[in-house]
């Protein structure tokens, strides 16, 4: 029998929820029953929507902390709580270290730790003050924990990001609980931009013990779960989802030995 989690009436914030996996995180919390509300620089064409549900909208560029402040307080404005935050906004193009500006690197820095925490400080300050509290769910990268080569400010700043988790949940306990979650490849409207036509988004999915790329909706599940009362004492966790990972190099690399020796000289 399927287990159902319901958020009936929670308001849910979801950072950059507009499209690729925010889109999806936004949909599941949609489909739970809460009132979502999304932000980006820019405004959609049109609100994410699931079932009966949509979403609204505020502009906010969320590394500039003013912005921030005025985003939270527009929510309580408009709902009168927040019960759970989605750090979403995040991501940097590829581009290699050594020829990156370090303009570069301190604006992929800022968009995926400095604005996760503004957002956190600001939700925090509010939830702490609610009687039932809150919960703050960050959007990592497998890239936290593992080399991150035309990526290197982002993963180290996702890094940044899994360590900030654990320490704001020991900080903001007991009322708020904060937990993270380390994402792999996920198929997304851009996904062509990183992989290709649509033989190489497969090869790329064939990679993953899985066989296939993250749906963003499975990743929302995954955040609706550790928003939920089934996750109630769990805070402080990076789940990781990224389907079993990737398969070491040095196995395929070891089965074309193993090939070469098997074969008649």
């Amino acid at each position: 029998m399927a287990l159902e989690l319901r958020l009936d009436g929670a308001v849910v914030l979801v950072t950059g929820g507009v499209r690729g996996v925010g889109a999806g995180v936004t949909r599941t919390f949609l489909r739970a029953g809460a009132e979502v509300v999304t932000c980006a620089r820019t405004e959609p064409e049109r609100p994410v929507c699931a079932g009966d549900g949509a979403s609204t909208f505020i502009s906010c560029d969320v590394r500039d902390p003013k912005e921030v402040d005025a985003l939270v307080e527009e929510v309580i404005r408009r709902h009168g709580r927040l019960d759970v935050v989605v750090n979403n906004a995040g991501g940097a193009p590829y581009a290699e270290a050594a020829n990156a500006s370090p303009r570069f690197h301190e604006k992929i820095v800022a968009l995926n730790l400095l604005a996760p925490l503004a957002v956190a400080r600001a939700a925090n300050a509010v939830m702490q003050e609610q009687e039932s509290g809150g919960v703050i769910v960050n959007i990592s990268s497998v890239s936290a924990t593992r080399p991150s080569p035309g990526t290197a400010s982002y993963g180290a700043a996702k890094a940044g990001l899994d360590n900030l988790t654990a320490s704001l949940a020991v900080e903001w306990a007991p009322k708020v609980r904060v937990n993270g979650l380390d994402v792999g490849m996920v198929r997304t409207e851009h996904s062509h931009l990183h992989y290709g036509d649509e033989a190489g988004i497969e090869a790329v999915g064939a990679t993953v013990p899985l066989g296939r790329l993250a749906d963003p909706d499975e990743i929302g599940a995954c955040a609706v779960f550790l928003a939920s009362p089934l996750a109630s004492y769990v805070s402080g966790a990076c789940l990781t989802v990224h389907g079993g990972g990737e398969v070491p190099a040095f196995l395929a690399a070891s089965n074309s030995l193993v090939k070469e020796r098997k074969e008649p000289v």
